[in-house]
C-alpha cells in the first residue's frame, strides 16, 4: 500500500474516532445526583472571575435571539464618531461592565432604596452591544434605532407587582451604556414610536447639549452635521420627540457661544428644557435640586421619562475619564443622593454616555462611578414596580435597627 495511502486510511480512522467520541459526550446524560454536587461545587463566581457582562447578569446577544424576553434590558452602544472633543467613548460600554464586577446578585442589596434589584421581581438581562458601525454615522443613527426599537418593544416576562397604573408597565425598560451622547437621539426615537407621545428628558450633563449644529460650523454644513453629541436634544426637539415643557437640564456648567447668554435666550422648542446649574447645590443642596426637578418632570403615571446622564456632570477630579471635561462639578456621592431622590420618576428608559476609559486614571474611577450610576438606575426601576413601602436608607427602613442607636446616627438620619 503507498505511503499517501496510509496516511489518509490513518486519517480517516483518527477521524472516525473523533466523531464517535463526540457522539457519545452528546448524548450522555449526567446522573440528577451528580449534577446536583457539581452545581454545590462549582456554581458560583467571585466578583473578579466569569465573563465581564453587568453585574454578573447573564450575557445574551438579545438582537440575534428574537425569543430572549426580559423586564430590564442593560445594552452597550459603543459608538464615538460624533464627538466634538476627545475620542473614546466606544469603549465605554467595556469599561462600564468590568467597574461593575462587585455587583453580585447576592451581595447587592442597596441600602439607599431598601431593595436588592438583582433579587426582586424583574427579570435583567445583559443584551451585550450593538454592532454600530464607525464608518458611516448615517447608517450608525439607523442601526442604533432599529436596535433600541427591537429590544424596547418586546414582551416584558414578569408582571410588576405594583403594574397597571404606569403607561411603561407592559414594556421593558432600556438601559444604555455609552458610548458618545449622541446614543440618546435614537434611543429618544424609538421610545417615541413606542409610546407615540413626546417624551420627558431629564438630562445630567456638564453642557446643554441643545445647541444649533450651526455653533460648530455655520459654513460646512450637511445631513450628518446635524448629528453630533452636542446638538442632539436640538434636533430631537425639532422632530418632536420631547415634551419640552417637563423636561430638565441639571449640573450644567459648560460656557456659551458669542459675548452675551444668546445660547439661553435665542428662540427654539429646545430652549423648553429649565436649565439647574451645577453651582446650586451650594444654595439648594441635593434635595433642593430633586425638589425642582420633580416640580418640573411631575410624576405622571401617564407622562414617560427618559434619563440621560453624561458622566461630565461629575466633576474631572472624580471623573476624569471623559470626553469633554469641565471642572467645578458635583462629587459622586452628591450626584447618587440626587439620583435616590428621584426614584419615584415614571422611568421608561435611561443612558449612561461620555465614558473614555483612555482619559480614566488607573483607579478607573469614571467607570466606577458609571456602573454605580447605572446601578441606582436600575434599582429605581425595579423598586417603582414594588407595592409594599420598603424605605431604605432615606426612609425609615431603619428605625429599630442598631445603626441607629447612637445618638449621632439617630440625628443624621433625621436630617436626611
Amino acid at each position: 500500500m503507498p505511503a499517501w495511502t496510509k496516511s489518509l486510511v490513518g486519517l480517516l480512522a483518527l477521524a472516525g474516532g473523533a466523531v464517535s467520541c463526540a457522539h457519545h459526550g452528546d448524548t450522555e446524560v449526567v446522573p440528577e445526583h451528580e449534577r446536583e454536587e457539581l452545581l454545590k461545587k462549582w456554581d458560583q463566581e467571585w466578583s473578579f472571575s466569569g465573563i465581564a457582562s453587568f453585574a454578573h447578569l447573564k450575557p445574551v446577544k438579545c438582537l440575534i435571539e428574537p425569543s430572549e424576553n426580559y423586564d430590564i434590558a442593560v445594552i452597550g452602544a459603543p459608538f464615538d464618531t460624533a464627538v466634538s472633543y476627545r475620542p473614546g467613548a466606544r469603549f465605554g460600554p467595556r469599561a462600564i461592565r468590568a467597574a461593575s464586577a462587585r455587583q453580585m446578585s447576592g451581595t447587592s442589596f442597596n441600602t439607599r432604596a431598601g431593595i436588592n434589584p438583582y433579587k426582586s421581581w424583574a427579570k435583567i438581562t445583559d443584551c451585550g452591544d450593538i454592532p454600530i458601525t464607525p464608518f458611516d454615522n448615517g447608517l450608525a443613527e439607523r442601526q442604533m434605532y432599529e436596535a433600541f426599537l427591537e429590544l424596547g418593544s418586546r414582551k416584558v416576562v414578569n408582571k410588576a407587582p405594583k403594574g397597571g397604573d404606569s403607561i411603561g408597565t407592559g414594556h421593558p425598560k432600556l438601559v444604555t451604556l455609552g458610548g458618545d451622547h449622541s446614543v440618546a437621539l435614537p434611543a429618544l426615537r424609538a421610545l417615541h414610536q413606542i409610546y407615540q407621545k413626546p417624551i420627558t428628558v431629564l438630562h445630567f450633563d456638564a453642557h446643554l447639549d441643545t445647541w444649533n449644529p450651526v455653533r460648530y460650523s455655520a459654513y460646512w454644513q450637511s445631513e450628518q452635521t446635524q448629528f453630533n453629541h452636542g446638538s442632539f436634544f436640538h434636533k430631537a426637539s425639532r422632530e418632536g420627540l420631547i415634551c419640552n415643557s417637563t423636561s430638565a437640564h441639571a449640573g450644567l456648567r459648560t460656557r456659551l457661544t458669542g459675548v452675551d447668554a444668546g445660547d439661553y435666550t435665542n428662540p427654539g422648542p429646545e430652549q423648553g428644557f429649565i436649565r439647574i446649574h451645577a453651582d446650586d447645590i451650594d444654595d439648594l443642596g441635593p434635595m433642593g435640586v430633586v425638589e425642582t426637578i420633580i416640580q418640573r418632570t411631575g410624576l405622571d403615571p401617564e407622562q414617560p421619562v427618559y434619563l440621560s446622564v453624561d458622566i461630565d456632570v461629575l466633576d474631572p477630579s472624580t471623573a476624569p475619564g471623559t470626553g469633554t471635561p469641565e471642572p467645578g462639578g458635583w462629587t459622586t456621592r452628591e450626584f447618587i443622593r440626587i439620583l435616590r431622590g428621584l426614584e419615584k420618576l415614571n422611568l421608561v428608559g435611561a443612558d449612561i454616555v461620555e465614558v473614555s476609559p483612555a482619559y480614566d486614571n488607573k483607579g478607573e474611577t469614571t467607570a466606577l462611578a458609571a456602573a454605580q450610576v447605572a446601578f441606582e438606575i436600575i434599582t429605581s426601576m425595579v423598586k417603582s414596580g414594588v407595592k409594599e413601602d420598603l424605605g431604605g436608607w432615606y426612609g425609615n427602613l431603619y428605625e429599630d435597627a442598631s445603626v441607629g442607636e447612637t445618638e449621632s446616627a439617630d440625628v443624621s438620619r433625621d436630617e436626611l
